[in-house]
């Protein structure tokens, strides 16, 4: 039962596609647990859209809906849903939810947090999804973030290089690429923030300038009614 975990609402950023892979002919999952999915995925659909207030929410429906297993091995996984979300953001925190559960938490669950703290020293990548194992042997350019076809997981990767301060241009580039390829405005607007920064530090300012006409239109397409 642990491998099906919230089925798929650990989305991507924790592997949680493949965590489905075996579960095909199983039983119907409980409605507890087809409720918190569908809490999770809406709200990192809202989270990355910029949907505070919906995405908090959604949150809180799928937290309601793990609570009632009294599994808080479970609502840990849940919460480092919500800060890889974060960290893709490049909202850097401790992570206070899961930190709550962590006592209870399994051993996956707390090198995951490792990971998206930066904690690497001696981490095991094994416990690690399998797109985030090849970061901890150096994995830093653009080829490695690449490498992960999802592109919530690639956010994040980006998020916990740059966090580290191993992320290159060329990765940070790719970063607000993917952001905006999937219209992502949260995660979008952290990353073009961090491009004018590097641009106006090197001096080029017709490039910032490019890059400050951009974030302009994200907030406009963000406050339109």
């Amino acid at each position: 039962m642990r491998a099906i975990l919230l089925a798929a609402a650990l989305l991507p950023a924790l592997g949680g596609a493949a965590l489905l892979a075996g579960c095909a002919g199983s039983p119907v999952p409980p409605d507890w647990q087809a409720n918190a999915h569908a809490s999770l995925r809406n709200f990192s659909a809202a989270y990355y859209a910029g949907n505070a207030k919906l995405a908090a929410q959604e949150f809180e429906r799928a937290r309601a809906e793990i609570a009632s297993t009294g599994r808080p091995d479970l609502l840990a996984r849940a919460e480092l849903v919500r800060c890889a979300a974060r960290v893709a953001s490049l909202e850097f925190d401790e992570c206070p939810g899961f930190l709550a559960l962590a006592a209870d938490a399994g051993k996956e669950e707390r090198a995951y947090a490792d990971f998206l703290a930066g904690r690497w020293q001696g981490l095991d990548a094994s416990l690690l999804p399998a797109q985030h194992r090849a970061l901890l042997k150096g994995g830093a350019d653009v080829g490695a973030l690449a490498e992960i076809k999802d592109p919530m997981s690639r956010l994040v990767a980006a998020g916990v290089l740059f966090r580290l301060g191993r992320l290159t241009p060329a990765g940070i580039d790719a970063a607000a690429d993917t952001a905006s390829d999937y219209g992502w405005r949260r995660p979008l607007l952290a990353w073009l923030g961090v491009q004018a920064k590097r641009a106006e530090a090197v001096g080029d300012q017709a490039d910032a300038a490019r890059i400050r006409r951009r974030i302009e239109l994200v907030l406009s397409a963000a406050a339109a009614p």
